[in-house]
């Protein structure tokens, strides 16, 4: 186990509340989405963000019996803990209409990812990856300069030139690049820690090399800017799903 693992583990196993929030922020619309997916449009939205909550809480409390040394994947615990969560609620719906119901699984039994459920599929993996820069570019446009984090964000997750941000900003051409090189720089740090902290096995640690982020500066800018476009479209769809449901509440 890295340090930073055990570290995040501890902080969990702490009942640590901004660890909790970690969570939340960072994989909150990831287990959405497959609620969402798996629910076949019969769950609301304030089904789903019950479901949600209850996948993270339930995340946090089997804490202290998760071993990262079977070699489980974050994303294959993640999984497989929402799909026990989902599955107790459609067994409550069945009691409700029943009277009665089977008795899930144990928790026990699927956290380990040692369902005969299907494994996560390449969709739900890249959307744990991009969950997980999207942490990095987080926190550190919480620790840069603003005007710093604006010519980097512009430059690449906008896809503006350097004039043009620079005329905009109020500064040179070179400013621009010297700025962009600065979060650059921070954002490896950033994203190495983020993988490290969602990260259980050496197959994970691998991922963002594979997506093309241990190139040089260029090509780490190209990947960065389309993984964090595609991310960003996930959560504007999830934000339009919770929308229309409120408009669709406010109309019945």
């Amino acid at each position: 186990m890295h340090e930073v693992d055990t570290t995040f583990l501890r902080r969990l196993r702490a009942r640590d509340e901004r660890a909790w929030f970690e969570l939340w922020e960072a994989f909150g619309p990831v287990v959405r989405g497959m609620l969402h997916r798996w629910g076949n449009g019969s769950l609301g939205e304030e089904t789903l963000r019950d479901l949600t909550q209850d996948t993270l809480a339930a995340l946090s409390d089997s804490i202290d019996r998760f071993d990262p040394k079977r070699g489980v994947r974050f994303s294959t615990w993640l999984l497989a803990i929402a799909k026990h969560v989902l599955g107790d609620e459609f067994d409550r719906r069945f009691a409700q209409k029943r009277g009665a119901g089977r008795r899930g699984a144990s928790l026990e039994d699927e956290w380990m990812g040692q369902s005969d459920e299907p494994q996560p599929d390449e969709v739900y993996e890249r959307r744990v990856l991009a969950a997980k820069i999207h942490a990095a570019i987080r926190a550190t446009q919480k620790r840069a300069e603003f005007v710093h984090f604006e010519a980097y964000r512009m430059r690449v997750l906008e896809g503006k030139n350097g004039r043009d941000i620079g005329v905009q900003l109020g500064i040179s051409e070179p400013t621009v690049t010297r700025h962009c090189q600065r979060v650059r720089e921070a954002l490896r740090v950033e994203l190495l820690s983020a993988i490290e902290q969602y990260s259980f096995t050496d197959d994970e640690r691998d991922e963002p090399g594979r997506a093309g982020l241990a190139a040089d500066d260029a090509a780490f800018d190209d990947a960065l800017g389309e993984i964090w476009r595609a991310q960003e479209e996930v959560l504007r769809a999830d934000l339009e799903a919770q929308r229309a449901e409120l408009r669709k509440r406010g109309r019945s």
